[in-house]
């Protein structure tokens, strides 16, 4: 596999012909481009990922534009995942880029041949899909795992880390993904790593033109942090697959 030099010179300076060989022979899906996934996506893309595959099944809405990269007042209804591949094409042409517009769940899983892929990143939000992604990524050999926990409700990003999912502390979705994992008698195989964040800060009340009893607080300077994370943990694997 070759990648264009003129436009990842300055990531040839950094890490070497050979290094951005391997990561342009490297095949990634992607799964969830809101607030984390669609930084992660653009990282990889511009690092030299050459085979990338995005899955969301949702719309651009305007409570997205405050944390997600395709989300502009420009998008909005558009299908997240069509308006990213085109801006990934964007940056480099060159790359393949396929966009599938459906969410990850017990219908749809076989439908995703994960064991074509050398890396599985997880942003899901859904519990249930996350779950399951998680069960079925871990029992296949050759493959790896990469998973974000929860962005929402943090300010600091010097609070945020990498860590084994078994030694993930303070998150309340690692949690809650423990609990479900021993509800259903089902655990991950493998080992895997996470990006996460200890820090939660409450709510505040939301005003009476917007209330979103719902949702969380979020950030954009938090939820690119963690989508790039995520993207670091991918080339640090391919670049320094002994550390």
């Amino acid at each position: 596999m070759t990648y264009n030099r003129d436009i990842f010179a300055r990531a040839e300076l950094l890490l070497g012909e050979e290094q951005m060989t391997a990561i342009a022979s490297r095949r990634v899906i992607l799964f969830g481009v809101g607030g984390v996934g669609s930084w992660c996506a653009e990282t990889l893309v511009r690092s030299g990922i050459h085979h990338l595959t995005i899955v969301d099944g949702d719309v651009v809405a305007t409570s997205n534009i405050n944390r997600q990269l395709p989300a502009t007042t420009a998008t909005i209804g558009l299908p997240k995942v069509t308006v990213l591949r085109e801006r990934l094409l964007q940056i480099n042409p060159e790359a393949q880029i396929e966009a599938i517009c459906g969410r990850y769940n017990a219908e749809t899983a076989e439908s995703f041949h994960l064991g074509q892929y050398d890396y599985v990143i997880d942003a899901i939000d859904s519990l249930k899909d996350k779950a399951l992604l998680i069960l079925n990524a871990t029992s296949l050999s050759g493959i790896q795992l990469f998973s974000s926990m929860g962005a929402a409700r943090k300010f600091d990003p010097q609070q945020i880390k990498i860590a084994d999912f078994r030694k993930v502390t303070g998150d309340p979705l690692a949690r809650t993904l423990r609990h479900h994992f021993k509800h259903i008698g089902q655990f991950p195989e493998r080992k895997f790593l996470c990006v996460y964040s200890e820090e939660i800060l409450p709510n505040q009340q939301p005003s009476a033109a917007t209330p979103e009893p719902r949702a969380n607080g979020t950030l954009a300077h938090i939820t690119a942090i963690f989508g790039n994370m995520l993207a670091y943990m991918v080339l640090q694997s391919i670049t320094q697959p002994d550390e």
